[in-house]
């Protein structure tokens, strides 16, 4: 029997020196790719985006006219903006493994399963997807069907069929 590779478990940690509840913020999931990873600032010279009287928003960026659509996430979930803790990974502790479900048959063990840690930078409850130049096809736009189809599937794995009694 071949030996399987073990991907590593993922664990979300808020700030401990954060005082009050975590950031809100509203994720813009635009069409583009920016060769840049310092910060910029001050974003508002070049980030104002128009309310139209339908709902969506009109932004330009880098002299492209962008159209966004709102995306509510449904009652009962929310989405988290996370950032990766300095690529450190660490064994994990035994109490790290008793919060672990394996899905796999594998057995996670402590010191030999990898965990990885995401911190929770903020909290949305909605989000804005942005296309050129036209309003967003939630059809075809990979985003937004993404995240309808992530929806159905966690809603399918998290339900229970209803009880039918046969006679």
């Amino acid at each position: 029997m071949a030996s399987q590779k073990q991907q590593p478990m993922v664990r979300l940690e808020r700030d401990a020196t954060a005082t009050g509840s975590t950031q809100k913020a509203t994720p813009h999931l635009l069409p583009c790719r920016v060769h840049h990873t310092g910060s910029v600032e001050p974003v508002q010279s070049f980030w104002e985006p128009t309310q139209g009287e339908d709902g969506t928003s009109t932004a330009y960026f880098r002299g492209r006219k962008l159209v966004g659509k709102k995306v509510v996430l449904p009652e009962g979930y929310r989405g988290l903006v996370a950032v990766a803790r300095d690529g450190v990974q660490k064994e994990a502790t035994e109490s790290d493994v008793d919060d672990m479900e394996r899905d796999d048959g594998l057995t996670a063990t402590p010191g030999k399963t990898k965990t990885s840690s995401l911190l929770v930078q903020a909290e949305f409850d909605d989000m804005v997807v942005w296309s050129h130049e036209a309003n967003v096809d939630g059809a075809a736009d990979p985003y937004v069907k993404g995240v309808e189809e992530w929806l159905t599937l966690v809603d399918q794995i998290h339900s229970f069929p209803a009880l039918t009694s046969d006679k």
